[in-house]
């Protein structure tokens, strides 16, 4: 039996989210595959799709992709009600099909969330998370000649601090995940990593305090401690950082 699958390969029914646009109903339809290697990404196999749907004169399933190894987290879907899928710590490109059950029905969806509105298919806008990244997630500098290296003394303490939050991709995986769709760990991510450098410090009074009234703005929810963008991060982001953004908040409206 088992020579006889890795000849033949593996075979699923996959569920597809399909929406020909922003204002458009959406609904799942199904694609039987067979021949499928264990070692297949999940992205391969849409692609293997894509190009029967495109040979049989059917329009292809428009998913988001890039650098496919883990760095850029621009693949994010919603795979068997996970963000990213089944596997922990890792973005949809690396998922593979041998987290899957032979012959079981895969369910593909994308990000659901207000502030990611799907604009075909499995691509949503992110671009939410640009505009809170343009109100606040940015350090000033001065003109001119870069400083040297050596310049700005950082402990390595505080370099790992602040690397731990730089970590986030802004994959949207935490915003997907949350019953409230609230971008606090994306949020909090980018305000601890330029709230703890020295190069951060001109604009930390008011970072938190403009970027989650931006965040607000572009409707995502609030934090109500559920853990659940903890747990889908691919990077692992700790909702310390949660932590930290609420305390810079309250430094930001309430000190001078």
């Amino acid at each position: 039996m088992n020579e006889e699958r890795r000849a033949t390969g593996l075979a699923f029914t996959l569920k597809i989210w399909r929406q020909s646009g922003p204002e458009d109903a959406g609904q799942f339809e199904e694609y039987p595959i067979t021949r499928i290697r264990p070692e297949m990404s999940l992205l391969e196999v849409l692609d293997i799709l894509n190009e029967e749907l495109t040979r049989t004169g059917r329009e292809p399933i428009a998913f988001d992709s890039d650098c496919r190894e883990g760095i850029c987290g621009s693949c994010g879907l919603f795979v068997n009600g996970e963000a990213h899928g089944p596997t922990t710590g890792t973005t949809t490109c690396q998922v593979y099909m041998r987290s899957f059950e032979d012959g079981s029905d895969i369910y593909i969806e994308p990000w659901r969330a207000t502030a990611f509105p799907v604009i075909k298919d499995l691509v949503v806008d992110r671009s939410a998370f640009d505009r809170i990244i343009c109100s606040g997630g940015y350090v000033s500098v001065n003109a001119g000649s870069p400083p040297d290296a050596n310049a700005i003394l950082i402990s390595k303490d505080v370099a790992e601090e602040a690397m731990d939050a730089a970590a986030c991709i802004g994959c949207g995986a935490c915003v997907a995940s949350c019953k409230n769709a609230s971008a606090m760990l994306f949020v909090s991510a980018k305000v601890k990593h330029l709230g703890v450098l020295p190069q951060g410090q001109p604009e930390r009074k008011q970072r938190a305090k403009v970027m989650l009234n931006t965040m607000d703005a572009e409707g995502f929810g609030n934090c109500t401690n559920e853990y659940a963008c903890e747990a889908s991060c691919p990077k692992e982001i700790s909702v310390e950082h949660i932590a930290f953004l609420n305390r810079e908040f309250v430094r930001g409206v309430f000190r001078k």
